[in-house]
């Protein structure tokens, strides 16, 4: 207790600091306001009882805050004054003709969408989230659900009890993890004569297919069926070369296909955990993993991805395959049943999310999907915001793209119940993929900071409170580790919408860079190894690629619509648009990623 009467003194101090600045403030703008506030002199003496000193304390810090805040509301009033003063009347005129007839009505218009699309949110979120916290009270583990049995081999059938497994690995330029994303594969529990591994490189630099190569043949000559493809050109990117590998002559041996990303490291009980479930089960197509992430402590950033992807996993898949056995494939780190690919029509460049649209396709022609939570595979977050950017650009436009392209064919299948229908149009994509990009962006960060302006416009306390709460609760509540840090959370990922509501507006209008791919940037165990060098590469010094002027456009508009609401407001919307406002501008300015990284 010792250390509050030192506090006291300083408050006290602080206090009178205030009152000289407010009473300079009130000789300018709201002098009658201030002068009518009283105040109690600091104590004569400091030596109170600790409880004594915790209230003085404590009342001396609100009345400083209040004190502070009253000179900051002056300051900007008499900012927006001084500004108004300097407008012509006419404008004013103008302004309010404008702003009755025409502003008003349309955002009128817009609260109400933004309003019935929350709810619409709302719902969806309250139903999965519902639903995995029944699977994980009730404890409907897969192999509840499913048959499971492990595989053993005897004397008579040996390693033939084995069903023959590819496992693939596509890559491009993966200097940083080609290694580790072989090693785990090479060191897979399972018969060598009954696996063949296939490393799918569309590297465009020599020197890195010559390193990659070189591995593969190491691990060849310590007795794994290891090949090494490439191909003459990148036509369809990841599908692409997913497509290519199948066509090969001796994949037409195989029952089931493993994929791992180039940064996935599967354990070695990978095979042995996941395919007894497509043996023991022939309705089922696809068996989902878990993903874990080996650098999610290296920022902020990665920190607020994993709390994203450990919902995806943890209630979307997880809900999706518990109801109706669907879910998006996630591109890795899941086991395919090779006839249920080929069923669906095999893997397609159509958009950027190919993972996805095969498991639409399969889907639809009535296939099932499992997710496993308890099996996990290591993996990578991109540490950049640059890299976190492009692959969010490309996982939220595909899907839009997607949805453009398959909404029919979702209509009309005849394989498929019309609840499972529902499901996959309406909650899997219209809402997940469209509607959650839209509100988050226009309700949060366009229509909220607009009706400051608009005051006719009035936005109800339960669309702009109580949902979101609630929203941020539920995804907290599978997330309870990090809970200290879903208000970061909340106010990247409202950043993160204007690059995603961009992406979905493309996807759905298939213009621009629709089919834009860009490889996330991968490190690997370099920073463990070479801590020096352990940064991304260094970014251009050029003003204009250091800052984000788009995240620095909007700072400027929801800091003018906080201090508006300050001068002239009657709710708190402020401190929201305050902190929203700081958020675009330290990832405008790039101060978003590993080590501050600009980039």
């Amino acid at each position: 207790m010792r250390n509050v009467f030192p506090a006291v003194i300083y408050l006290a101090a602080t206090t009178a600091a205030c009152e000289v600045i407010s009473a300079a403030a009130s000789s300018l703008t709201l002098g009658p306001l201030l002068r009518q506030l009283t105040y109690s002199r600091p104590p004569s003496s400091i030596l109170l009882r600790p409880s004594t000193a915790i209230s003085i304390t404590s009342a001396l810090a609100a009345k400083c805050a209040r004190v502070i805040g009253l000179s900051v509301s002056d300051t900007l009033e008499l900012f927006f004054h001084s500004a108004g003063a300097a407008l012509p009347e006419q404008f004013f005129a103008v302004w309010s003709l404008v702003r009755t007839k025409a502003l008003a009505p349309l955002l009128m218009v817009l609260v109400v969408a933004c309003l019935f699309m929350s709810v619409m949110l709302m719902v969806e979120v309250t139903s999965m989230a519902t639903v995995s916290l029944a699977v994980k009270r009730l404890r409907c583990r897969p192999e509840k659900r499913y048959k499971w049995e492990p595989i053993k081999a005897d004397e008579e059938t040996g390693s033939l009890a084995y069903p023959m497994v590819l496992v693939q690995i596509p890559m491009y330029n993966e200097k940083g993890v080609y290694k580790l994303s072989i090693g785990a594969v090479c060191a897979l529990t399972w018969p060598q004569d009954r696996i063949i591994i296939q490393v799918l490189d569309d590297s465009t630099d020599p020197a890195i297919k010559d390193l990659v190569a070189l591995e593969c043949k190491i691990w060849a000559s310590k007795g794994a069926n290891i090949t090494y493809e490439v191909r003459d050109n990148r036509k369809g990117y990841k599908a692409g070369a997913l497509k290519k590998g199948m066509e090969y002559t001796y994949v037409q041996q195989c029952e089931f296909v493993a994929i791992f990303d180039a940064d996935f490291r599967p354990g070695s009980d990978f095979l042995m955990r996941t395919i007894p479930y497509l043996v023991s089960n022939s309705h089922i197509a696809l068996v989902q993993a878990r993903w874990e992430f080996v650098n999610y402590s290296e920022c902020l950033m990665t920190r607020i991805q994993r709390i994203s992807l450990d919902y995806h996993f943890k209630v979307e898949q997880e809900a999706g395959s518990s109801t109706f056995a669907f879910f998006g494939f996630n591109g890795t780190a899941g086991v395919w049943r090779i006839p249920a690919i080929e069923e669906a029509g095999g893997w397609k460049d159509r958009t950027t999310v190919e993972d996805m649209d095969l498991a639409v396709r399969a889907g639809l022609k009535g296939w099932k999907f499992l997710y496993v939570g308890d099996i996990k595979v290591k993996s990578e977050l991109p540490c950049t915001f640059k890299a976190y950017r492009h692959q969010q650009h490309r996982w939220t436009c595909g899907a839009a793209n997607l949805f453009r392209k398959v909404a029919l064919d979702i209509l009309i299948a005849k394989n498929v119940s019309i609840w499972k229908k529902f499901h996959v149009l309406y909650s899997f994509f219209f809402v997940r993929k469209i509607i959650t990009h839209i509100v988050t962006f226009l309700f949060y960060s366009v229509v909220v900071p607009a009706s400051v302006l608009v005051p006719e416009v009035k936005i109800p306390l339960w669309g702009v409170m109580y949902i979101p709460t609630s929203i941020t609760l539920l995804n907290a509540l599978r997330n309870p580790r990090f809970i200290h840090i879903m208000p970061f959370w909340v106010l990247f990922e409202n950043v993160m919408s204007l690059h995603r509501i961009k992406a979905t507006l493309i996807g759905l209008l298939e213009t621009g860079n629709v089919n834009e791919w860009v490889v996330t940037e991968k490190l690997g165990e370099a920073p463990k190894a070479n801590p020096e060098n352990s940064k991304p590469e260094a970014t251009s010094t050029k003003f204009r690629d250091r800052i984000n002027f788009t995240e620095l456009g909007f700072a400027v508009y929801l800091l003018f619509c906080a201090s508006y609401d300050v001068v002239y407001g009657n709710n708190y919307y402020y401190i929201y648009l305050y902190l929203q406002a700081f958020a675009f501008i330290a990832i405008g300015f790039g101060y978003a990623g590993a080590s501050g990284s600009k980039s």
